[in-house]
This record gives structure tokens, sequence and C-alpha cells, in this order.
């Protein structure tokens, strides 16, 4: 079994997880290099009600101060219910050369507790690329667990070795698409996943995207009032049901 996935917040999330080649303070989550694009300090916060029916639940923080070329970020992921979690705290760094390449590592603390059973701890490090060559287009890469690092085998669980590439482009102010491909270790495949925003207004923005392997569906929608932003979103897996997500982030 491997352990829950990070989640992005609900913006990235509604765009079907295609975060590795896309900019803002989730970034931090799906590749950290987006984060050496702020250019004032941001926090966010998420809650997703994973499958209704059950009583799991994912909780993420995170926070991130640019400073010059340079930005540091902390994360916080919680995932599960009373008698199992799993946790992740990250801290990333990363830099901007220039005006087209930024990159990123995160150093990641899991842990895994089972109360009839007790815990298991690990640390592993993660890397990220963006390279944006015009203002429409950017290009990512970013691999997970590079470490290959893995919990004691009394814990039954993994942490997955995982490779996104993508990209992203901005057609209009209104219209920005974005598609990667994500691969595993253990995965018989690699999922191809494509998501789009639309904005009506400088304000508000409407998201949808897909997933193959396994094959999801992903709509949101998000509101930006001066220094805040709402963002919703809803993720369809034909098996497991809907999972609800709301997201709050604030530029300082």
């Amino acid at each position: 079994m491997n352990a829950q996935d990070i989640n992005p917040g609900s913006r990235l999330t509604s765009m079907g997880n295609t975060g590795v080649a896309l900019q803002d303070v989730w970034s931090i989550q799906s590749n950290p290099a987006g984060i050496a694009s702020l250019a004032a300090p941001s926090a966010g916060l998420t809650y997703q009600k994973n499958y209704p029916g059950t009583s799991l639940s994912t909780e993420a923080a995170v926070f991130v101060y640019p400073l010059k070329n340079y930005a540091f970020g902390l994360s916080f992921q919680s995932f599960g219910f009373s008698a199992y979690k799993d946790l992740r705290v990250g801290f990333a760094y990363a830099r901007k050369f220039g005006k087209a390449v930024y990159i990123a590592v995160d150093f990641n603390f899991h842990q895994i507790s089972i109360p009839a059973y007790g815990s298991s701890r690990a640390f592993s490090i993660d890397a990220g690329f963006q390279y944006k060559p015009s203002k429409e287009l950017i290009i990512g890469a970013h691999i997970s667990n590079i470490s290959n690092s893995a919990y004691d085998q009394a814990a039954g669980a993994g942490i997955p070795v995982q490779l996104a590439v993508g990209v992203s482009y901005r057609f209009s102010g209104e219209l920005l698409l974005s598609t990667c491909v994500v691969a595993a270790n253990g995965d018989r495949g690699g999922d191809l996943r494509t998501g789009m925003e639309y904005s009506i207004m400088s304000q508000l923005a409407f998201r949808a995207g897909v997933g193959v392997h396994p094959f999801n569906q992903y709509a949101g929608i998000g509101y930006v009032f001066k220094h805040v932003s709402v963002d919703l979103a809803v993720s369809n897996h034909l098996v497991l049901g809907y999972n609800p997500q709301i997201s709050l982030a604030y530029v300082f």
C-alpha cells in the first residue's frame, strides 16, 4: 500500500492535478519550483472529504516566504481518521535564475500512526524544475522521493517514487490549459492528465480536468477578493465516488 497522495489545494485539484507546470502557493505540494515565482508571502488551507460514507478526510496547510530570488516554504498534510493517520511535513527551498528557470528541493518528514499498532516514520527528498521561456508557456518536471526512502516493513505502507512532467500554456487572459504525465514505481502505466481554467472576469474562474489512469474527472470554481482567494473543487472516481474540497489562500 502506498501513502496518501499529496493534496495540491482546490485550484490545482480541479485542473486535474496538473500542477507540475503551474505556479501559485500550492505549487509547494505539486512542484515546489513554482513557489520561486511568488512576489509576496502567501499562506493556504484546504480540507477535502474523502469518499462520502467514510470518515476519511485530508487537511493541509502551506506557507511560502519569497526573498529576492529565493523562496522558502512549509507544508503540512494529514490524511485518515481516528484509527489511521498519515502525516507529512515538508520544508521547501526554491530559487529563481533570471526570469525563466526555477529549481527547488523539498525535505519531508512522514509518519503513519495506527493506535493499535504504533507508528512508523521516514524522511524523503523531492526535487523540482520549471522553465518559462515566455509569459504564456511553462514546462515543468518533478520527482518525489528521489531518495527512495521507505517505512519499516512492519508499517505495511510505502512512499512512492513518482515522476511528473508537464506543460501549461496561457492562450489568453481568460484561458489556461495544463497537461502532464505522471508515473510511479509499481504502476503498470503512467497517468495522462489534462486541465483547464477559464476566467470569466479577473475575480472569477471555472476549472475542469480529467485523468485517464485511473479515470478521474475534476471540476471547480475560484473567486478572488482583494488578498483572499476561495477555491472549491470536486473529483470523481468511477468506483470510489466524489471527493469535495475547499481551499482558502491569503497573499500578505
